[in-house]
């Protein structure tokens, strides 16, 4: 088929099998680029169109984060993710995602309040975890106890009743902390530390995660504003593998918890909700600025399968708002933990000033992203790396679930079910067993 120009609205193509001629509409959205509405093609021309890893095609109308990764722009409900960072607190940012404007003060405490209500997890669900090996990966754990929720809380599953969305929304925010840091405690072997209604959202996790029975455990307030960061920065990310999911797992009228379950599973994948884990194993794997040259050498030899972790994304292809925030916490961090030579950090600042001054990184684009500083900050605050992609899950819950509640209330859309390309065999007769050869 070839492309004719036509009006601004409409898109035409001929096909050159037939010689017809197909006009599609284009859609536009209130930023960002135009999109071709394809639904009609197929019945008009007999084609699907081909799409590995969809990396242009638009499933879904939304309006909650939008990404120009030309420009390095990330918005949350026409937010800027910095000005959020450094202005808003995490639950307000959650209030942002499901409701569509910042809180006001009243709201803000009100919700604060909706959250703590809800962090606590039923008594039986910490029953669940003795099922685990003790060595379970804490994501293999914190899956499985998402989606046991459903198991619980039969008064806000049916998906078709806007209360009972909202309650699960707001269930899902306030107890994934709670069953994350109970993960964390199960593999170290301490008890479970339940929630306090006079601590912070980041504050409150941070306190289940690392307090003990044994002692009062005062919450750093400089580590929990830089875990309220990374909720944020994480937050949410537009049609991701782990969104995608969630969307694709609710087309089907999967209860919530099953679907942010399913979220948690896509997330789990090195290539997605890993990478912050593969930054810091690959900053070890280098151990000194010494070796750097060498590295870099390598990462440039396109016969060689080494790659640099951290460098460039998928979707930016300028520097990642986000990781501009995570440089400016990640020094604040080392510093009030007075981690003042740490080999680590100085490995990362010697690659961030070759990413960025280097022709070939620049021409490639190659610029940080916000895994390359998120796993020093963890490692830093006390972190194993098998939590890292469990901290990730906890921040980006609120964007699966907003996400997900805007799908269940687009009357446009469908059961997802994405079609191939069949490269096999066509249909063949059946040979007897004593005839094969």
């Amino acid at each position: 088929m070839t492309q004719t120009a036509d009006k601004a609205d409409t898109f035409t193509l001929i096909d050159n099998r037939t010689g017809k001629q197909v006009t599609l509409p284009v859609m536009h959205g209130s930023t960002g680029p135009d999109v071709i509405d394809i639904r009609k093609l197929y019945a008009e021309t007999g084609c699907f169109t081909y799409d590995p890893g969809f990396t242009s095609t638009g499933s879904c109308e939304s309006k909650i984060t939008y990404i120009d990764g030309d420009e390095g722009v990330l918005l949350h409900r026409g937010y800027a993710i910095d000005d959020l960072a450094e202005h808003a607190t995490f639950p307000e940012v959650c209030f942002l995602l499901l409701n569509n404007h910042l809180p006001n003060a009243a709201e803000k405490e009100d919700f604060e309040n909706i959250l703590r209500r809800h962090s606590m997890v039923h008594e039986q669900l910490t029953r669940f975890y003795s099922g685990f090996r003790r060595d379970a990966h804490p994501m293999a754990v914190l899956c499985g106890v998402t989606g046991a929720l459903s198991a619980f809380y039969h008064d806000s599953t049916d998906i078709e009743d806007p209360v009972q969305r909202k309650i699960a929304a707001h269930r899902l925010i306030a107890k994934i902390p709670t069953i994350a840091a109970m993960a964390y405690k199960y593999s170290t072997g301490q008890p479970f530390m339940y929630p306090r209604n006079d601590l912070s959202y980041a504050e409150n996790f941070l306190y289940m995660t690392f307090g003990t029975p044994c002692e009062p455990y005062k919450v750093n307030p400089v580590l929990s504003k830089a875990m309220d960061k990374i909720f944020i920065l994480h937050a949410d990310h537009e049609q991701n593998a782990s969104t995608s999911t969630v969307r694709l797992a609710g087309s089907s009228g999967a209860n919530p918890f099953a679907c942010i379950a399913a979220g948690i599973a896509s997330l789990w994948g090195p290539a997605h909700g890993g990478a912050n884990e593969a930054v810091l194993k690959m900053l070890e794997e280098i151990g000194s600025v010494d070796r750097i040259p060498e590295i870099v050498r390598r990462a440039k030899d396109k016969n060689d399968n080494f790659r640099l972790m951290g460098f460039g994304h998928r979707v930016y292809k300028n520097y990642d708002p986000r990781a501009q925030v995570m440089r400016k916490t990640c020094h604040e961090v080392l510093a009030e933990l007075g981690i003042k030579d740490e080999p680590l950090l100085d490995i990362a600042m010697e690659l961030e000033k070759i990413a960025l001054e280097d022709p070939y990184f620049v021409e490639k684009k190659l610029y940080p992203n916000v895994d390359f500083y998120s796993g020093i900050i963890l490692k830093a605050m006390g972190f194993p790396t098998s939590m890292f992609t469990v901290l990730f899950a906890v921040a980006r819950t609120v964007g699966w679930i907003s996400q997900w509640r805007e799908m269940i209330e687009d009357p446009v859309q469908k059961i997802g079910r994405p079609r191939q390309l069949y490269t096999g065999e066509t249909k063949r007769a059946f040979i007897p067993l004593a005839e094969r050869g």
